[in-house]
């Protein structure tokens, strides 16, 4: 599990007994100073927030991953492009420190899954990954023309103004044990979701207490509007052959070995189920896992010793797995996911089209 995934498990209340208790008394003091810290922060940027030359809309959450905001922001991306306007992503991708050095998908590979993901996916839509969105978001302007940015994990920009704010929010696990970071997965108070225009619900599918959360929002900020998605299967495909959609139904009474380093690994199994999947192996690892070459080697292998000729991954972790030529045996095949809103779409759509003028 290493030391990453046991903090995660004490932040999630996983782990249990004496060792653990002490421990999260202490995560526990460190969550109130991170806490007053924060506000200090979230109320001086406030004051010298930046407004730039074009529209902004913010798509972000305020727990850990998770929550499933790569879709909605490609959503988002492929609706302004249908209506004319030219949109571009601004990302900090993963792991990149502020004053790092800019990658654009334009001219090189991007860095982190998310980004190559919604490059792949959006085409000709422009993905800027810099740890500094304000300068991303010049670029965006002066080399595309954008006139929307869409800043991807964007609740945490507290230096920039933004048109419509947006908050995805988890319905399996919303606000985990309701404590702020390290001793729970809050990235910022509940009281910030007062900020927010509009809140997401994603894998309403996948929880029984949908309409208690709403109402729990509706007593934070009674003037968002809340919005009900799930995330739909859409077909799969051979790795590295992403143009050979196959329908959903392909692996209908299959037995295959799942494969994912995702903050939700429960999500993704419960939708293969729901396809009607037996799963005989499950391979499990930390989120944004770096795949190296033995891992699919050992995979491959114990998948073969289980007589299992299909290894199913999501499209972010396809991202991760090297380029290579795939040992004998089990085929890897990538599962397609699209967000699916299935409440209040219309009035979501009329929402993002009234940040701009007539």
């Amino acid at each position: 599990m290493g030391l990453r995934g046991y903090f995660y498990n004490l932040a999630t209340d996983k782990e249990k007994g004496r060792v653990a208790g002490i421990f999260n008394i202490f995560l526990l003091i460190l969550s109130f100073v991170y806490s007053q810290g924060l506000r200090f922060l979230i109320f001086f940027y406030s004051l010298r927030a930046c407004r730039l030359s074009c529209k902004v809309v913010s798509v972000g959450n305020i727990t850990l991953g998770g929550t499933g905001k790569t879709p909605l922001v490609e959503l988002i991306a492929r609706y302004l492009k249908q209506q004319g306007h030219k949109a571009a992503i601004l990302t900090r991708g993963y792991k990149i420190r502020a004053g790092d050095r800019r990658h654009e998908t334009g001219d090189r590979e991007p860095i982190g899954d998310e980004p190559r993901m919604l490059s792949k996916n959006l085409g000709d839509i422009p993905v800027i990954v810099d740890a500094d969105r304000i300068r991303g978001a010049d670029k965006a302007i002066r080399e595309y023309g954008a006139d929307a940015v869409i800043l991807d994990d964007g609740f945490q920009q507290w230096k920039i103004k933004k048109d419509l704010e947006i908050v995805v929010i988890s319905a399996v696990n919303p606000f985990g044990n309701r404590h702020m970071l390290p001793r729970g997965i809050l990235r910022e108070p509940l009281s910030s979701l007062k900020r927010a225009d509009c809140f997401v619900l994603t894998k309403t599918d996948f929880s029984p207490k949908v309409q208690a959360l709403k109402a729990s929002l509706g007593l934070i900020n009674p003037r968002a509007q809340i919005v009900e998605s799930i995330h739909s299967p859409v077909g799969l495909y051979p790795f590295n052959q992403p143009d050979a959609l196959l329908g959903a139904d392909t692996l209908k009474g299959k037995t295959i070995a799942l494969m994912c380093g995702i903050a939700d690994p429960d999500s993704f199994e419960g939708t293969l189920k729901r396809l009607s999947v037996n799963i005989g192996l499950s391979f499990r690892f930390p989120d944004h896992y770096p795949y190296q070459e033995r891992d699919i080697e050992e995979i491959c292998g114990k998948s073969r010793d289980r007589n299992i000729e299909i290894v199913v991954t999501t499209e972010k972790d396809a991202s991760r797995i090297p380029r290579l030529a795939l040992p004998e045996g089990p085929r890897i095949f990538v599962l397609k996911i699209q967000l699916r809103i299935t409440s209040n779409e219309k009035e979501f759509i009329n929402r993002i089209l009234r940040i701009y003028p007539g």
